[in-house]
């Protein structure tokens, strides 16, 4: 017997998108990163990734997969992909603005790429979908990488006078707007793994750059409220849930009470009283066995060897209760190319989604990424998230079946479950 579970009146049911990951056409340090690196990319992949992702997804030995090139089209098919947004019950869409197209130089803002924005925010309000906008999705201009990037003390500055002058131009059609998008993936991949631009690994620029992000988003959180104080503003925080291997063991406590706190508090420390509402990103449960994490080798996972563990949400969002803001999970989601996940771990994500509610967390919204299948970073193209799958050699788009199983709970503000 299938029962209902209501969730709260006009709730946010939508996916996200990054400029970068679907636009196409952009220059900025990730664009020209991937040129230098693409086939260095290629090469780690015959080693890093498993022999049977390796046989389901041969693109990934192709240096051309690290290529953004155009990308999704989306800078072009935006509209089009809207419509799809709206058939299929979204009443939200988080997208990015792409910092370079924006202010390709050193203080000129472009007016002609201002406008392509201000049309794509329309075509949401023209089909009664409310946008979330991001700020910076992980790519700088290149005048800014070339004195420092993110590592600069002239950071929060420049992001700050950047941010306020796209909340100037979108005074009356944006509410809500997050500033940094996952301030910590970049700080643990770019400065503590060293394997993302600028590829610097160092103890001293991971802690300097906590500070510099949360500089930047606090700057950046009163510019855009001199501008309205109606705005709502936060930054995008990706969240692991963690524990230990042995519940006994304090070492393997101690290494889940350290990880937790660079990878899921720090920034929110660092922030304290500016922040509007709260975020959770979650992909990831890890467990440590001191002095490194382990796997279980018997748990589901994804095409890219992802566990798959819906309850870490639910641990993730009691915590958060304890801050009395709003909370929007404003990412989700897995590489699922063949589409035979996708729907369940949708559906069973959103079931520990609504225990928390029914806790007291006050969960506003749920953004599945991604809308479309999109250029994913130092992995490229075959990684599939998209609720839509995309065809890169004619940008053909085809709406997946977990997509309209999505659409469903969108529709009806409810999840049947057995």
């Amino acid at each position: 017997m299938e029962k209902k579970l209501e969730f709260p009146e006009n709730f946010f049911w939508g996916a996200a998108t990054s400029a970068h990951q679907v636009e196409g056409g952009t220059r900025n340090n990730w664009s020209e990163w991937e040129k230098e690196n693409a086939e260095k990319l290629a090469e780690k992949a015959k080693t890093y990734w498993q022999e049977w992702q390796k046989e389901k997804f041969p693109e990934m030995l192709d240096p051309q997969n690290y290529i953004s090139g155009r990308a999704c089209d989306h800078y072009n098919l935006y509209e089009k992909d809207f419509d799809i947004v709206k058939d299929l019950g979204h009443n939200v869409h988080r997208f990015s603005i792409e910092w370079s197209q924006i202010e390709p130089f050193e203080g000129k803002f472009d007016e002609k790429e201002i406008e392509h924005y201000r049309s794509v925010v329309n075509a949401l309000k023209q089909r009664n979908i409310e946008p979330f906008v991001t700020l910076w999705h992980w790519t700088n201009p290149l005048w800014l990488e070339k004195i420092g990037g993110c590592e600069s003390k002239k950071f929060p500055f420049y992001f700050s006078r950047y941010a306020k002058k796209i909340a100037e131009v979108f005074k009356d059609e944006v509410k809500f707007w997050i500033t940094l998008n996952e301030p910590t993936s970049i700080i643990a991949n770019s400065y503590t793994r060293g394997i993302w631009p600028p590829q610097k690994k160092s103890f001293w620029l991971t802690w300097k750059t906590y500070k510099i992000f949360a500089k930047a988003h606090i700057e950046a959180y009163k510019s855009i409220h001199s501008v309205s104080e109606k705005y709502k503003v936060g930054f995008a925080n990706i969240l692991h849930s963690f524990e230990p291997y042995r519940k006994e063991s304090w070492l393997d406590k101690l290494s889940v009470f350290i990880a937790k706190y660079f990878t899921n508090r720090r920034m929110l420390n660092l922030t304290k009283g500016y922040n509007d509402f709260l975020t959770v990103q979650y992909y990831f449960h890890n467990r440590f066995k001191f002095p490194k994490k382990v796997r279980l080798d018997d748990k589901p996972v994804s095409d890219m060897n992802w566990e798959i563990y819906p309850h870490g949400i639910y641990r993730i969002l009691r915590k958060l209760k304890e801050h009395n803001l709003p909370i929007y999970v404003t990412e989700n989601g897995l590489a699922d190319a063949d589409d035979s996940r996708r729907a369940r771990f949708i559906k069973d994500h959103l079931f520990w989604i609504h225990k928390a509610i029914s806790e007291g967390a006050d969960v506003k919204g749920y953004f599945y990424w991604s809308l479309l299948d999109n250029f994913e970073w130092d992995k490229g193209f075959w990684p599939r998230f998209g609720l839509v799958e995309v065809d890169y050699k004619t940008m053909e788009r085809k709406i997946r079946h977990s997509a309209l199983e999505y659409a469903k709970i969108c529709k009806s503000n409810e999840l049947e479950f057995d």
